[in-house]
């Protein structure tokens, strides 16, 4: 029973924290815009909000973001269905891995923002080139943690599967896959962050909406409180993405018997 009001304070200071550290950010982004005196150089965030307000009321805000968000989607999704089985194969044989290598380390570091060009050429302009970049920044991160993942495994584990009898489509599904699983999250999680950060800049070169092209735009029309607001928004989806992904990653653990943080 003691550790009941231990879970419970734990469970408020989780909730508190995040809200005093957010509340002094906003506190120094206050005073540091009445410092500088201009608006146009850093707006408050009074104004920041009453420019999510304007765009939230002319519906603009609403039609960039979801744009962005299914852009993102089904570049994830796309490079996910892929990237997980080829790494966990990769991870599985070494000699595939020795194999494949080398090329993913020559593309992997190729900046996602350098496809952009080669994009444009083969898709056009529109949602099919931002989904193949965003396809291209997801599938590395993903397939590396797959095939690291595999190869971390505790070779006690499989040993003991096999022992158990467990061979084929059963040693994967009910040995590889739980004991991979959350370092396959992480890469998830890091490509998820990764892909939201490049869809916003991919947006701002040759795209005509999202909320890349919408703080573009801002800019060019010198609505720089609808600027911060965008970077504002970007934020606060990237939270709410990161929040979505733990909550799938706490309840697949739980299926499987890990503990839930």
């Amino acid at each position: 029973m003691t550790d009941l009001p231990k879970r419970h304070m734990k469970r408020l200071e989780d909730r508190i924290l995040p809200i005093i550290v957010a509340g002094f950010f906003i506190s120094i982004w206050h005073g540091l815009s009445l410092l500088v005196y201009s608006d146009y150089l850093l707006p408050s965030p009074s104004s920041a909000i009453k420019a999510i307000f304007e765009l939230l009321m002319n519906g603009t805000l609403i039609d960039h973001l979801l744009t962005s968000l299914t852009r993102v989607f089904l570049g994830f999704t796309l490079a996910s269905i892929l990237a997980i089985p080829i790494g966990l194969i990769l991870g599985w044989y070494t000699r595939a891995m020795n194999a494949f290598n080398p090329l993913i380390q020559v593309l992997r570091p190729i900046s996602p923002i350098a496809w952009i060009p080669l994009a444009i050429l083969w898709f056009g302009i529109g949602d099919k080139p931002a989904i193949f970049i965003i396809f291209i920044t997801s599938f590395f991160p993903v397939l590396i943690s797959s095939a690291s993942a595999v190869r971390n495994i505790d070779a006690s584990i499989i040993k003991a599967a096999v022992n158990f009898g467990a061979r084929g489509i059963d040693m994967l599904r009910k040995v590889v896959l739980p004991a991979c699983f959350p370092q396959i999250v992480v890469g998830l999680r890091i490509s998820l962050g990764i892909a939201w950060v490049i869809i916003v800049a991919a947006e701002m070169v040759g795209m005509r909406s999202g909320l890349g092209f919408m703080i573009l735009d801002a800019r060019n029309f010198l609505r720089i409180d609808m600027v911060v607001a965008g970077m504002v928004i970007i934020g606060l989806v990237g939270l709410g993405l990161d929040r979505l992904v733990c909550s799938i990653e706490n309840n697949i653990r739980r299926k499987y018997g890990f503990s839930s943080s």
